[in-house]
Parts: C-alpha cells; sequence; structure tokens
C-alpha cells in the first residue's frame, strides 16, 4: 500500500498538540509543561543517541519503510512518525526505542506508559487524518532487541483522547506543575538541570538529602577576543578568529560556550546567527574594561518571565529577596576577612574593629523595612570591608599595588583596576547565566536601572564578588603575580589595564571559575562555571513555590 507522505507546515496551529509532547505528559506533567509551555529543551548525550539512531534507520535499505508527517485538527494531534510498513494488509505504525523495555511480574516484555500512549496516539492519528482503520502499534526496543505489541481499541482511543484534554489544559495553565512523586524517573530525565526537581523536595523537605542532577562542569571554551582589530566570523561548523599578523585559527562550534568580545574587536552577522543557533553567548567589553552588553540568546521563554514580572512588581517578594543578597554578600565579605585574620602574624586592631562593626549591621539586615534602609545597611558593611581590606596584603607587596579604599571608574590605582576588570568579566557571566535560564535582565528586585549593566545581573552578581574576584586578586597580588610597570598603563591620575594585564587577568578568572565549591544548601560540589547558572534557577524558585535555597553561597 502507498501511502503519501504529509508534512505540516511551520506555522502550525496551537490547537493540535504535538504526539511527542503527550510522551512527556505521561512521563511527567511537569516536564510536559517546560517543553510546552515555557518552551524548554535541552539535548543531552541521550537525546543525540536517539537522533542517530532514527538516522541509522531512515538510511535503511528496508522497501516498506514510510516516514510520515500528519495533523488532524478535528482530534488536535499531530506527529511525525517513526516508521510506518504494510503486514498482511495491514497498515502498522512503528516507534524505535533506543533502551529496554518494562518486564510485568512474568518477565514478559511491555511498552512503557509513555510509550504506550505514543504509539497509540500515533495510531488513532493515522485513523483520523488518512481514515485508515488502525489494529495496532509496534515499539521496537533496540537495547534488548523486543517488538512490543499494542492494540489500539477503545479503550487506548480514550486514554489518548484524555491525554489530549489534559494537555490542552496544562497548556492554559499558569502554574507549573509539581515535581512528580517518582523520583527515580527524574535521574532520566534530561530537563532534571532546569526543573531541578530535586532542589525543590529540598526546598519543602529540609531533611531531604538530594540527588545530584544538575549537569557537570560545562567543558566548552570561553573565547575571549582580546586584540583590536580581531574578526570572529563563520566557516561550516566552526569559529573563524582572523588576527592581524597571524594565520586564521578556527574552532569547532561544539567547544564553544562564551564568544567575549573586548575593545575593538568584531564579529559578522553570519558569526552571530550561529552562535545564536548553537546557544553560544556573545558579549562585548570595552578596552577600558567597562561591560558593554550582551546578545540576547533568549528563544521562547515568555512563561518564566510573566512569572517573574508577577513577582518582582511585588514591594514584600522585593524586600525578601533584597534581605537575603544584602546578607549574602555581607557575610561573604565578613567571612573573608575573618580568614585573612587568622593568616595574619599580628592582629590589625583596624580589621579586627570591622570584623566586629560587620556583625553588628548584619543583625539589622533582616529587620529591614524598605529597600532605601537595605541600601544604608549595605553601604555600611561595604565601607568596613573596602576601609579593612587593605590590611589583608602581605608585606613586601610593592606600594604601587597597595590601595586605600574602594574606588571606580575611573580606576585611581592598580588594586582597583583589578577590581573593576574582574567585576566586569563576573557581570558577563551573570549574564549570560540570566539569558541561558531565561530571565528577564532588565528587572531585577534591589538594583536600580543603569545605563549599562542590567539590574537583575547587578543584584546576582552581588553573590559571587568576593569568591570570584576579590579572593582570587588578593591572593595573586600577595603572590606577586603583577608587574606594576608591565601589567598596568597609567595615565595622570587613572590606572588601567594594558593588554599584557587583561590577557593575565583573564587567565585568572577563568581559572578560578574551574575550582569547586560545595553548595551549602543542596550539600553537593559544583564549579563556579556550573554556581552561576544553578544560583539563578534557584532564585526562580523563589517565586515558584519552591524557594528556600537563594542566596546561601556564603564562604565557610
Amino acid at each position: 500500500m502507498s501511502i503519501q507522505t504529509l508534512e505540516y507546515p511551520k506555522s502550525t496551529p496551537k490547537n493540535t498538540i504535538r504526539v511527542s509532547a503527550l510522551h512527556a505528559l505521561a512521563y511527567c506533567p511537569r516536564l510536559f509543561y517546560l517543553e510546552e509551555v515555557e518552551e524548554l529543551y535541552t539535548q543531552d548525550a541521550a537525546i543525540f543517541a536517539g537522533r542517530r539512531l532514527h538516522t541509522q534507520l531512515e538510511k535503511s535499505e528496508d522497501e516498506d519503510w514510510e516516514e510520515l508527517f500528519l495533523e488532524s485538527e478535528e482530534l488536535g494531534l499531530r506527529g511525525r512518525l517513526d516508521a510506518l510498513r504494510t503486514r498482511d494488509g495491514q497498515v502498522i505504525p512503528y516507534e524505535h526505542k533506543r533502551g529496554r523495555c518494562h518486564r510485568d511480574e512474568n518477565k514478559q516484555p511491555q511498552a512503557w506508559e509513555s510509550d504506550r500512549l505514543q504509539i497509540l496516539a500515533y495510531a488513532y492519528l493515522i485513523e483520523a487524518a488518512l481514515g485508515i482503520p488502525i489494529r495496532e502499534g509496534r515499539i521496537r526496543y533496540h537495547a534488548d532487541n523486543v517488538i512490543v505489541h499494542v492494540p489500539l481499541d477503545d479503550k487506548g482511543r480514550t486514554l489518548v483522547r484524555d491525554a489530549i484534554q489534559q494537555a490542552r489544559h496544562l497548556r492554559n495553565s499558569t502554574h507549573r506543575p509539581p515535581v512528580c512523586d517518582n523520583e527515580r524517573l527524574c535521574t532520566r530525565c534530561s530537563l532534571a538541570p532546569v526543573c531541578l526537581p530535586e532542589e525543590a523536595r529540598l526546598a519543602h523537605n529540609r531533611e531531604w538529602q538530594p540527588m545530584r542532577l544538575f549537569p557537570k562542569d560545562d567543558e566548552r571554551q570561553v573565547i575571549h577576543i582580546l586584540e583590536p582589530g580581531t574578526a570572529v566570523g563563520r566557516t561550516g561548523e566552526q569559529l573563524k578568529i582572523t588576527r592581524r599578523g597571524q594565520p586564521v585559527e578556527t574552532v569547532p562550534v561544539r567547544q564553544v560556550g562564551q564568544v567575549v568580545m573586548h575593545s575593538f574587536s568584531q564579529i559578522s552577522t553570519q558569526a552571530l546567527h550561529f552562535c545564536l543557533a548553537q546557544g553560544i553567548g556573545v558579549h562585548f567589553i570595552s578596552g577600558g574594561g567597562r561591560y558593554i552588553g550582551s546578545f540576547d540568546t533568549r528563544q521562547g521563554s515568555i512563561q518564566r518571565r510573566i512569572h517573574q514580572y508577577e513577582a518582582l512588581t511585588n514591594s514584600h517578594t522585593c524586600l525578601e529577596l533584597a534581605r537575603k543578597l544584602v546578607s549574602c554578600r555581607g557575610q561573604g565579605q565578613r567571612k573573608f576577612l575573618m580568614r585573612g585574620q587568622r593568616r595574619l602574624k599580628v592582629t590589625s586592631a583596624k580589621l579586627k574593629s570591622a570584623i566586629a562593626q560587620m556583625k553588628a549591621v548584619l543583625k539589622q539586615v533582616p529587620k529591614a523595612q524598605s529597600i532605601d534602609s537595605l541600601l544604608g545597611l549595605e553601604g555600611n558593611l561595604a565601607a568596613s570591608y573596602f576601609g579593612s581590606l587593605p590590611c589583608l596584603i602581605a608585606e613586601g607587596v610593592a606600594p604601587e599595588l597597595h590601595f586605600s579604599g574602594r574606588n571606580r571608574r575611573p580606576p585611581k590605582d592598580r588594586f582597583n583596576a583589578l577590581l573593576s576588570f574582574g567585576y566586569a568579566l563576573l557581570i558577563k557571566d551573570v549574564m549570560n547565566a540570566i539569558l541561558t535560564v531565561g530571565l528577564e535582565p532588565a528587572l531585577g528586585f534591589y538594583h536600580q536601572p543603569r545605563s549599562q549593566a542590567s539590574p537583575l545581573a547587578l543584584d546576582l552578581m552581588e553573590i559571587f564578588r568576593v569568591p570570584l574576584v576579590d579572593m582570587p586578586v588578593m591572593a595573586s597580588i600577595n603572590k606577586s603575580q603583577w608587574d606594576q610597570k608591565v601589567d598596568f598603563e597609567v595615565r595622570g591620575v587613572q590606572v588601567w589595564l594594558s593588554d599584557c594585564g587583561r590577557k593575565k587577568l583573564v587567565g585568572l578568572y577563568e581559572r578560578r571559575k574551574e575550582e569547586s565549591w560545595k553548595h551549602p544548601a543542596t550539600g553537593y560540589s559544583l564549579t563556579y562555571r556550573r554556581l552561576l547558572e544553578l544560583e539563578v534557577r534557584l532564585l526562580e524558585k523563589e517565586w515558584m513555590g519552591e524557594g528556600g535555597l537563594f542566596g546561601q553561597l556564603v564562604l565557610e
């Protein structure tokens, strides 16, 4: 029997549900919601392996292989069928699965519930769209080379219709479903790093011992284009980097996580589109080390931003989050000073006084009744911190590398030049995490809008200033890693990093991000690169009914 292959248009009406979405629904309603409503998808090893399997099947020489795209508005379903075969005059839809089948109590092969719903939906869709009677669908589980027969009867059709109805209800809902009761399903779910089911369970039950489902470190490179006049383009599946007077360098796109354009470097439109399609962050930093902006790579995620708008236009919610933020930063600063104090041969009275003063101010933070009062408390904490930070500089460090307090733009000493450029690199990474999660960086809860950096990025970077910038800068100063003449440029009262100095600090900062830190709330260790994204996701949970874990990254 010959069946014409149909391809539904890209502008498919929203009143039909994808069959693969029903598979997600049967697996976990929360997975369905994240994919279909919040438009979040991930590409893990299992997904790529599944694609390879289908590619191999498409190259099969089996003559009765048919690939089918179908849609039925009457049924409310659309989908792309793996295979369609004719056996003894009967049309039979096939689904191919990489894994193993389910076994009943008698060890007989059975379809998993989500797979069963999927093949029934395809069978019913063929009946509705093509008017062909379908008696059954079949699922081949390649891991154990088993074919499971799934009959399509009235009960099966009712199951499909009920699932479509449930899917429509969820798609119109503004509330994300709770995590599923069966935590074993979460260990095999590709969206676990987005859903954070174990962290959600921990938020509701502090006795819960969470498994680590958040992905390991992102091993892709962060490419810094530091040389003025350097051009970044695209060639095939690679990024092409052309530096003046040097051979062209190419980097496979799968090895790139971010591209950071410094000074007067350039990136082509083709390369920008390529980075967007591949989920690669593109960021811009001025020659003076000021963060300029980021290329917005968000696609979809409108529902997530709606929830963010609802939460962060509530003054009470903003105040609660701001208290956590100020407390987190202040405690981190104080712990850093305490660490440094223990290493000093002679205890500094100024340092000891600052630590005591910060402890007293931190007690007032949970009682603050307004953002303005928090700003005052934060100002007091910062004054104590930066006023005593010079006490941590080791003996023997050149006077030119000392500093007497924080000054910003333009930096007036070498220490502040290092801090300013370090903070620019940090806010770039925070922005990258915000865009990866899909939140709106322009809507924060503590900082007010400014001309350059977005408020939410300014909020979140407070958590990481001490561990990612202050600590490595201080350590590098005390280890005599800086050449006061070669690494800096002095222009009147202004001090800037030279090309050599910027390259050195970039290396120092990126190496720091590769170090691990055990999260106090979750109890598992992650690199700072991953912690940046995790903290953004934990922030989102604060207004999704699963809060309580945000703002706890404090030095021990």
